[in-house]
């Protein structure tokens, strides 16, 4: 009898559990297909609309797929992004409608890169153009958010809040000293003066070579931002340049005394303002419309209007860390990148190719292998690279081959070099949890990169030895690329990051200009005045995506939510106990302040 209830509750939990995960897939697929319609359908825009910017949100390569992003899923995070190439195509299109009177530009602190800022930037300065006025209001202005709002007809600030202005900062994260607590020795093999992403691990400060390039990608960067406030603002650089070493913004009235801003009002104020500017009775209510949905309805009608040309550009995205396998649509594999490639190189409807770059590298083979595709391509129609907020390392490898490479004045980009981390965990396995190893091999080097040892010098000269020849490969590549030598490629490489004005005048890169200037340059190339861009790859299923690795998704939303401000710290030191093997990356996580 006791077996008998056994198996009766054996079988209900069974039942109870599959009705369960039965429902939830149910409800996951009903909000999908929901969330599917409603991302689809057209939002009319009324006559007298005022385009609401919302800058905060994650300004991306591609607007993604999200159709939970009003609904709160474990494993997602619940936000909107958009893709900085469909909020210019958005601007471009209000400059002529006649249904956009104005923007209101609400920014804090943007969820953008210094390059991908400037493109965004540039769209707002050619919106300008159409006369119509922008607005922009906030709280607080962090100093990207300033470079941004810095546009506007006016700019305006809470007579409570905070502009802030000081100048940049860049800050580095050593962990030789949690290392040599936890009994971990990092053995470094690199090649490269500059190719400072080892220096974490064996330093507790930075080197001089390392500072110097620090100092002149951060300068670089600086510049761009001064000079884009100074043209706008009508300040000059030396007074900005005064205002910000002084600190003399500390109150709000200081914004306004310096001419930073052109009041200091309260949100019911900005109202009044807009409803002004777009016609409407201030008894009335604004009539709004988010850039994300007027994006979708300038999408929706392009698509109608396809011009029916056979004639294709064709943008690939590269986008994320470098790796072998398919990757992801924020991490690059090499084999669904090179067979993207592949596929736009045999597909004779498609005239040129523009590869968009934004990535720190990673993986040297990974990507050797995707520089492989672009070499074969290059040999049958133009193709023309486009860099967005960083390009170094692995991801100028990719596409050094291209014809032509564009870059923003504040893509990072270079550090041409390579390096290799062995980690040496013996200390910390015997000291630290009293565990040994021992065992047999029938070759002196049969464990050659073993964790649980130090390198013998044999094992160093090994590895130091295929280093090298991945670091000629890398120059190599570059130098016949550049059409330069490999002398003179070797004399600018050794990791060194430069931005991307130092890109042009070393030869690195070809010249500044947008993502659409790179897109016009590979149809003039290819001779076609008539195309249609398309975009590759496909990005991928958002339930994939969901449903796939969901424990780790859950895992990494409660480490989130548990570390806040601290998880990228979290991810830095897990990345420096558990990297290992040839990498060309880029030197540092960039984060400047």
């Amino acid at each position: 009898m006791r077996e008998f209830f056994k198996y009766v509750f054996a079988t209900v939990v069974g039942i109870v559990l599959s009705v369960f995960f039965i429902g939830l897939a149910s409800v996951l697929l009903i909000i999908g297909i929901v969330s599917s319609v409603e991302t689809s359908k057209i939002v009319p825009v009324s006559d007298n609309s005022v385009l609401y910017l919302n800058l905060d949100q994650a300004i991306l390569e591609r607007t993604p797929d999200e159709p939970f992003a009003n609904f709160p899923i474990i494993g997602t995070d619940g936000a909107t992004g958009i893709g900085f190439n469909d909020l210019a195509k958005a601007l471009k299109s209000a400059k002529t409608d006649d249904n956009i009177k104005c923007i209101y530009l609400s920014v804090s602190s943007p969820n953008a890169g210094f390059a991908t800022m400037r493109e965004v930037r540039d769209a707002l300065i050619d919106f300008k153009t159409s006369g119509k006025k922008i607005i922009a209001y906030s709280e607080v202005y962090t100093q990207s958010a300033y470079y941004l709002a810095s546009v506007a007809d006016k700019v305006y600030l809470n007579p409570e809040g905070a502009l802030e202005f000081k100048g940049l900062s860049s800050e580095l994260m050593f962990f030789k000293g949690a290392l040599d607590k936890l009994g971990i020795e990092a053995q470094i093999i690199r090649v490269g003066n500059y190719k400072s992403a080892v220096e974490p691990y064996i330093n507790t400060q930075m080197s001089d070579k390392n500072r110097e390039q620090v100092t002149a990608y951060v300068s670089g960067l600086y510049n761009t931002f001064l000079d884009g406030i100074s043209k706008s603002r009508k300040i000059s650089v030396s007074t900005l340049h005064g205002i910000a070493d002084d600190y003399k913004i500390q109150q709000p009235k200081d914004a306004l005394t310096y001419k930073m801003i052109d009041g200091l009002k309260y949100k019911d104020e900005i109202l009044d303002e807009l409803k002004e500017l777009s016609d409407i009775d201030k008894k009335d209510n604004i009539v709004t419309l988010t850039i994300n949905d007027y994006a979708k309805n300038v999408t929706a009608e392009n698509i109608k209007k396809d011009n029916g040309s056979r004639n294709k550009v064709a943008v690939i995205y590269a986008n994320g860390e470098i790796n072998s396998g398919e990757g992801s649509d924020e991490a690059i594999g090499s084999e669904r990148i090179s067979r993207t490639i592949r596929k736009a190189r045999l597909d004779t409807n498609i005239k040129a190719i523009v590869l968009r770059v934004n990535s720190p590298g990673g993986s040297s083979l990974a990507s050797d292998v995707i520089w492989r595709e672009i070499m074969l391509t290059k040999k049958v129609k133009p193709v023309i690279a486009s860099f967005g907020d960083v390009a170094a390392s692995g991801g100028y490898y990719i596409a050094c081959a291209a014809d032509s490479i564009f870059v923003q004045p504040n893509t990072i980009t270079g550090s041409i070099g390579v390096y290799g981390v062995i980690p040496n965990f013996q200390k910390f396995f015997n000291d630290k949890l009293g565990i040994t190893f021992d065992g047999v091999k029938t070759g002196k080097y049969a464990d050659i990169m073993s964790v649980d040892r130090p390198m013998t010098p044999g094992e160093r000269l090994i590895i130091q030895t295929e280093i090298n020849r991945v670091y000629d490969g890398f120059i190599t590549r570059v130098a016949d690329g550049r059409k330069k030598s490999k002398v003179y490629i070797d004399s600018i490489a050794g990791g060194r990051v430069w931005v991307g004005t130092d890109a042009v005048k070393n030869g690195l890169a070809d010249r500044t200009g947008s993502f659409d200037d790179a897109i016009v340059a590979a149809a003039k190339k290819a001779n076609v005045k008539k195309y249609r861009v398309v975009e590759y790859p496909e990005m991928i299923d958002p339930f994939k995506l969901l449903m796939d690795n969901t424990t780790d998704k859950i895992k990494t939303y409660y480490t989130k939510q548990e570390l806040g401000a601290h998880y990228q710290t979290y991810q830095q030191l897990k990345s420096a106990i558990l990297k290992s093997g040839i990498q060309t990356r880029m030197p540092f996580e960039i984060k400047v302040q």
